[in-house]
């Protein structure tokens, strides 16, 4: 018998797994895996020993649930729970027991307590990288049909935009020149709209450089901070000192910290009228990355909501108060940086629609890399800008296959004392190339049979000179083959829907 005992014992010394006989309240025995997963001294007795008390589970309403399992089955397999160490950090473990009833009011145990908490960890990481999959997947759709909905809206809103502004310029009576300065305000708003489905669509050009994240959000926040004032919102920060520079556009980033900012105020003002928000930073060596987080104290992001949140024109707000577009570009602009997004909220699920109660405030982490050097890029040039006197009477082709702005932008180059030529389409613009010598060619980029590119790869073969003078105007370029051409050509170009003041600077420049 003591051979037997022997060899049990020496049994559990061997064993990679928690071992612990005895009841709920008195561990009988247990092994010395048990204590290195609890956090126990070596040298604790076995009757010390209490995995199976209150304090080592770190929700308290776990252990009723797995006791009250127990007790209704008689044992338990694999059962997975998040105790505590002695120390207080988290451990997740699997217990297989068996439960017998013992002396009168006690319960015999034995079981077996396994660590998974690195197991956990990679399910998890696994699980966040199917979302994130899952999440570009649906991206990339609704990013090819958003980018050719914005391409066919730019084209009617740059003809708005600059009859508009041409109209604005001439004499008008009073209510006439209040309808006009309305047209021209709402075609902007349109534009920016369009830009924001183009920014998500990663349809957008970006400037980058080495930035100061920290330098960032103290502009961002010092725009806000009327609105903030007024409202009894009070903004902590906690910028960490010698945060490396990232490769970033800073206008953009601005862009995604005001979206992350404003949606903080909203919810914190509809829930409570007041608040407090919290943004700090810091670097993540380990991942080389700089973190940016915002955290509120607002009713939190429902979890059912989370996995939405980052859709496009999905929004909790009411009818007129949303767009459900900011959360998207800021999605699609950390994505573009090589960076990513992620909401935290203990807020429980929404029922029934409700936009997400609870009380757990939720937050905002946008992490960005710190690896990327900067590239090295074309010298700057230096150009000297000619007036309009000074290129008046240039020749333009207007390459256009929009006739109605096309009619817009010819006029005002007319008006602004530039000859101009229209080919509807890149086939007769060849001919008339052909045919006459233009000082500058203005050309879409997107036409039917023969393109911009295609008319430039023309040009370029046939007159190298005029090829330096050619305009593109485009509203859809970032992130296809337009933007690589636009880039090797090294082309000047407009975003649609453009002010035709940016137009005729492009030609000054472009003359000069």
């Amino acid at each position: 018998m003591n051979e037997r005992a022997a060899a049990f014992a020496r049994l559990l010394e061997v064993v990679h797994e928690g071992v612990v006989i005895g009841t709920l309240d008195t561990t009988f025995a247990a092994n010395p895996h048990l204590r290195l997963i609890f956090g126990y001294p070596p040298e604790t007795p076995d009757s010390e020993l209490a995995p199976f008390d209150a304090d080592r589970f770190a929700d308290s309403s776990a252990r009723g649930a797995f006791l009250d399992r127990l007790q209704a089955e008689g044992a338990v397999t694999d059962y997975l729970l998040r105790m505590r160490r002695l120390d207080g950090s988290a451990v997740w473990v699997e217990i297989t027991a068996r439960l017998e009833p013992s002396a009168p009011g006690s319960l015999y145990i034995e079981a077996l307590i396994r660590d998974v908490s690195e197991r956990k960890k990679i399910d998890d990481q696994s699980r966040d990288l199917y979302q994130q999959l899952l999440q570009a997947e649906k991206m990339a759709a609704l990013g090819q049909t958003i980018s050719g909905v914005a391409h066919e809206l730019n084209n009617p809103l740059a003809t708005i935009l600059n009859w508009a502004e041409r109209l604005s310029e001439k004499a008008q009576d009073e209510t006439t020149r209040r309808g006009v300065g309305v047209i021209l305000g709402e075609a902007d708003r349109a534009a920016r709209i369009v830009r924001n489905l183009l920014t998500f669509a990663r349809k957008r050009q970006s400037t980058r450089s080495m930035i100061d994240l920290n330098q960032v959000v103290r502009e961002t926040l010092t725009l806000r901070s009327y609105e903030q004032r007024i409202g009894n919102i009070e903004v902590v920060t906690a910028l960490a000192a010698g945060l490396p520079p990232v490769f970033a556009d800073a206008h953009q980033i601005k862009q995604v910290l005001l979206n992350l900012v404003i949606n903080a105020e909203q919810a914190m003002l509809a829930a409570n009228g007041h608040g407090t928000m919290v943004v700090r930073t810091w670097h993540d060596a380990e991942r080389d990355s700089v973190a940016l987080e915002v955290s509120d104290d607002g009713p939190g992001v429902a979890a059912d909501v989370q996995t939405k949140i980052f859709d496009p024109f999905f929004t909790t707000k009411e009818v007129g108060k949303g767009t459900g577009l900011g959360l998207t570009v800021a999605y699609a602009i950390v994505q573009e940086h090589g960076g990513r997004i992620r909401v935290q909220s203990n807020a429980p699920a929404s029922i029934g629609g409700d936009d997400g109660g609870g009380h757990g405030g939720a937050s905002f982490v946008v992490e960005l890399p710190v690896s990327v050097s900067e590239p090295a890029g074309r010298p700057a040039r230096s150009i000297e800008t000619p007036s309009m006197e000074a290129v008046r009477g240039a020749v333009v082709l207007l390459v256009e296959d929009e006739h109605a702005l096309a009619d817009a932008v010819s006029d005002a180059l007319t008006d602004a004392g530039l000859k101009v030529d229209h080919a509807g389409d890149g086939e007769e613009a060849l001919a008339r190339v052909r045919q006459k010598t233009y000082d500058v060619v203005i050309c879409d980029l997107k036409m039917p049979r023969v393109d911009g590119m295609m008319l430039y790869r023309a040009i370029a073969a046939a007159t190298p000179a005029l090829a330096r003078r050619v305009i593109f105007v485009t509203g859809d370029v970032v992130g296809t083959d337009a933007e690589r051409f636009l880039d090797e050509s090294g082309s000047r170009w407009l975003a649609k829907p453009f002010r035709l003041a940016d137009l005729l600077r492009a030609v000054r420049e472009t003359l000069g």
